[in-house]
Parts: C-alpha cells; sequence; structure tokens
C-alpha cells in the first residue's frame, strides 16, 4: 500500500505527540491529523465518492487545508487545488476540465466556489474549523499505485486556456523525499512559510518535506513581512521558504529586526523565480542568513536543482540537480550544451508528471517517451555544473537580432539604491522589432526619474540591453506566491495592468 498520507502515517506511529502543524488558532499533533484526516476522507467515502474521483479545494494556508487535502489522498481521490483568488469563471473552467465530482472552499472565501458549483451542479461543501475535526467513521486508507494521479494543479495559462499537470503518488512522496535529503530535514525542524499550500512550491517543497522528515510546520495564511518576521521568532523557525517579494519585502519590514532572531534559522529556500543577487546579498548581511535557491515547476513536483547546503551558495545560481534527478541544457537541435552557453533547460527524474490532464499533444510537446520534461526555461551551467536560469524562452527579447534577457537586465536594475522592484519586458518597435523596456517601483520620497534609469543602465549593460523605456508604478502585479506576473504587464500599453 502507498499513500501521500504515508509520511504522516509513519510518525503518526512512532512520534504521535510531536507537533505536525503550528496553526493560528492550535497545533496539531502527528496523532490527531492522522486521525483527522482519516476521518475526513471517511467523509469524502460516505458522500459516495470513489477512487478516482477529483475534488477541488479552495483553501488558504490554514492546517484544515491540510486536513482536507489529506483526507481527500486518504479516500483515493485526487485532490485539485485552486487559487483562493480565482473568480467564478475561473473555477468553472477548473470544474468542467478536470470533471470535479465535489468541491470544498474555505468559509471565509467568497462565494465563487459555491456559484461556480450551483452554475456547474457541482456539490459544494464549505470547511471550517470545525468541520475539519468531523466524527466521521474514519476510511481505510487507499491502496494506490506509485503512478496513480493523486493530484492535478492547473498551470497559470500563459498562453491559451490552463493545464491540469498530473502529479502521481510517487511524484509527491518523491518530492518529500528529495526535499529532506537536500535540506537534511528531520523532526527537530521546525519550517515556516506564508506560502500557499495550493501552489506546487508550498505542496511539494514545503508541506511534503516537512512532513518527510518529521518536523513542524508553521503557516500563515496570507503572507506579510511583519507577520513572517514574528513567525521566526515566535516559533523559533529553523527552516523558512519563499519567493524573492517575499524577502524582498521582509528587508523593508525589519526595523526592528537584527541578526539575532534569526540565529536558529539553518536554511532560508528561495524559489518561484529568479532571486536577484543584490536582496540574496542585503538579506544575508541585515540577518547573518543566506538564502539558497532551488529551481523547479508544478510539472516537476517544484523540483530540479537546489543549492547546496555543504558549500557556499553561488549568487545567482540554482545548484545543481536534487537527487535522483537529471538536468540538461540543450541547444535548438537537442544537442547538449556546454558550459556558458545558453540553452533549454531539460529535466529528468521521478518528480516529472505523468502528463496533463486529456491534453495528449501538449503532454507530447513537452514530455518525451524516455522521461525528458521541456521546461521552456533558458538557463546555462558553470565549470562546476551549477544551474543559472537566464529566463524564460517566451519572455526573450529580440532587439535587431540581439538576444535581451530579462532577467540580466532586472539584476542590475535591482542593485540601484532606490529600486525595490523592476520587471523588464520586450515591446513592439517598427525599427528594432522589440524594445527594453523596464517598469520599477522606487521607496518613497525617492526623486529617480527615468534618465536616471537608463543612465544607471548604460554604465553597467551593453548597449543594446539598456531599457530605453521606462515607467514608474506604485507595486509590480503578483500572483498568488509573491511572483511578480509579467504576464499582467501589457506590452503594448506597458502598464496598463490587465484585469485578473
Amino acid at each position: 500500500m502507498v499513500s501521500v498520507l504515508d509520511p504522516v502515517t509513519r510518525y503518526a506511529a512512532a512520534t504521535p505527540d510531536n507537533i505536525a502543524i503550528r496553526g493560528s488558532g492550535r497545533d496539531w499533533t502527528y496523532r490527531q491529523l492522522h486521525d483527522a484526516s482519516l476521518s475526513f476522507g471517511g467523509r469524502i467515502r460516505a458522500a459516495g465518492l470513489s477512487e478516482g474521483d477529483r475534488v477541488l479545494l479552495a483553501a488558504p494556508s490554514v492546517a484544515e487545508f491540510i486536513v482536507a487535502y489529506m483526507g481527500i489522498q486518504a479516500a483515493g481521490c485526487i485532490v485539485v487545488p485552486v487559487n483562493t483568488m480565482s473568480a467564478q469563471p475561473e473555477i468553472e473552467y477548473v470544474l468542467d476540465d478536470a470533471d470535479i465530482s465535489l468541491a470544498i472552499a474555505w468559509h471565509q472565501l467568497g462565494p465563487a466556489t459555491h456559484d461556480a458549483g450551483a452554475a456547474r451542479g457541482v456539490p459544494v461543501w464549505t470547511l471550517t474549523e470545525e468541520s475539519a475535526r468531523t466524527d466521521q467513521e474514519p476510511t481505510a486508507i487507499a491502496d494506490r499505485d506509485v503512478h496513480d494521479t493523486t493530484a492535478i494543479l492547473y498551470t497559470s495559462g500563459t498562453t491559451g486556456r490552463p493545464k491540469g499537470a498530473q502529479l502521481t503518488v510517487g511524484n509527491l512522496l518523491s518530492a518529500g523525499e528529495i526535499g529532506a535529503e537536500s535540506s537534511r530535514g528531520n523532526s527537530s525542524d521546525r519550517t515556516g512559510t506564508g506560502l500557499p499550500l495550493f501552489h506546487i512550491f508550498g505542496q511539494g517543497s514545503v508541506m511534503m518535506v516537512t512532513f518527510t522528515g518529521g518536523g513542524s510546520l508553521s503557516l500563515l495564511p496570507r503572507f506579510d513581512p511583519t507577520a513572517m518576521l514574528d513567525l521566526v521568532r515566535k516559533d523559533k523557525l529553523t527552516i523558512m521558504a519563499g519567493v524573492p517579494t517575499m524577502w524582498n519585502a521582509m528587508l523593508h519590514a525589519a526595523a526592528d529586526v537584527d541578526s539575532s532572531d534569526f540565529e536558529q534559522l539553518r536554511i532560508a529556500i528561495s524559489g518561484g523565480a529568479s532571486l536577484p543577487g543584490e536582496v540574496a546579498r542585503a538579506f544575508e548581511t541585515r540577518f547573518a542568513c543566506t538564502i539558497l535557491e532551488g529551481y523547479g515547476l508544478t510539472e516537476t513536483s517544484a523540483f530540479g536543482t537546489f543549492n547546496s547546503i555543504d558549500r557556499p551558495p553561488k549568487i545567482g545560481y540554482t545548484g545543481r540537480a536534487v537527487p535522483r534527478t537529471e538536468v540538461e541544457v540543450r541547444d535548438h537541435d537537442g544537442n547538449h550544451c556546454p558550459a556558458g552557453t545558453v540553452g533549454e533547460v531539460f529535466i529528468k527524474g521521478p518528480t516529472v508528471m505523468k502528463g496533463y490532464w486529456k491534453r495528449p499533444d501538449d503532454t507530447s510537446a513537452v514530455l518525451s517517451p524516455d522521461g525528458w520534461f521541456r521546461t521552456g526555461d533558458l538557463g546555462e551551467t558553470d565549470p562546476d555544473g551549477d544551474l543559472r536560469i537566464v529566463d524564460r524562452v517566451k519572455d526573450l527579447i529580440i532587439r535587431g537580432g540581439y538576444n535581451v534577457y530579462p532577467g540580466e537586465v532586472e539584476e542590475v536594475l535591482y542593485q540601484h539604491p532606490d529600486i525595490i522592484e523592476a520587471a523588464v519586458i520586450g515591446i513592439p518597435d517598427d525599427y528594432y522589432g522589440e524594445e527594453v523596456a523596464a517598469v520599477v517601483a522606487v521607496r518613497s520620497g525617492s526623486a529617480v526619474d527615468a534618465a536616471d534609469v537608463t543612465t544607471w543602465a548604460r554604465e553597467r549593460l551593453s548597449a543594446y540591453k539598456i531599457p530605453r523605456v521606462v515607467q514608474f508604478i506604485d507595486a509590480l502585479p503578483k500572483g498568488s506566491t509573491g511572483k511578480i506576473l509579467k504576464r499582467s504587464i501589457d506590452r503594448t500599453g506597458l502598464v496598463t495592468l490587465k484585469q485578473s
């Protein structure tokens, strides 16, 4: 018998009184989490659902999300987590595409899930603190195969409609094992995050890794930099996970914090987007804490590469392939690129998805028969084999025949003392085909203007990489994880933000 619930079951037997989840309302031991998950799974089975049925889950990062998630696993159903900010049409799309049998929505969310369920004839349960502790007869944990689909996570849909990445039981268990091995996770660890658990970073790289190591997980339902700093102190975190904008926000909210508040923190893990070197350096200086950057995607259960804890991290690099995983950089013809040459990143390993739900053509376009996944990311390795992500293939700017990687330009802009956030995009140009444009947010009271930004870049970049168009904005648009959403910046109007 194999189940995503296996790590929780293991520690519920071995260390039942150890804390599994530290929440705002109460703590959950491994035994309590295990029993509540089986009871929740019993409720699902009592409602008539069978193994393989899809269950939509809309909830923030609270303990009850985990109970419902693991209860769905115990029942042998497939969990389909969705963004808590999803609008009704977006939820209706998932209900239809995944052929959802049941939807579960956190009680503090808006009516979108309930309205979508009513429109599509799908029953919707309201998840509360009380309903997560149901006294329903517990289910026997479903016997699954490692290749069975156990979660469907919809991609952001930067091109076309969102696609559902099918993650298997083996994918998620492997994510937990690989992450615990890479971070040397153990039962004494106290991990904390403000990441959403409905996102693969929160699920694969934080939740599964924490439970595989037997440690505790502290959650923020919604990221706030001050609250995250308080969580570090209150719960004495040893591991913290976030995205670059979170580290940046914490730096600017840390007026009353000193490095002693971080002395027990042994690992800070960054992913989701490239970490600007200036942010990494400032964080280490401010808190005496090194951020280790990793790289992965929804389709690889959040894993690909990670900086080793046994050697100093290289700023700007995401490390080498994680255990049991292969990573290659290839050129347009599929040939292996030598160190220092930019190409597309490919990943092969036990965390690579089964394929896209009901999308065989899309699956075959990115997943080869021998298991190699085509990421769509541009990267290069150094002589040591460490990977540096240059940019997304689709974000590449071609100005007058020259390739401009937005991440390289953004790195320079982040070095400016007054620039807090930066996004570089290509905009149409009659002469060059594309022109380099920068959208930036600056410190309050800053007198920096467009000419200053251009001058700063000119002193540090080749002429063809300099942003010729600079627009200022209060804050850049971000997704649920805090990742800057370039697709929300209208490339024709530059800063006319699209409605989400």
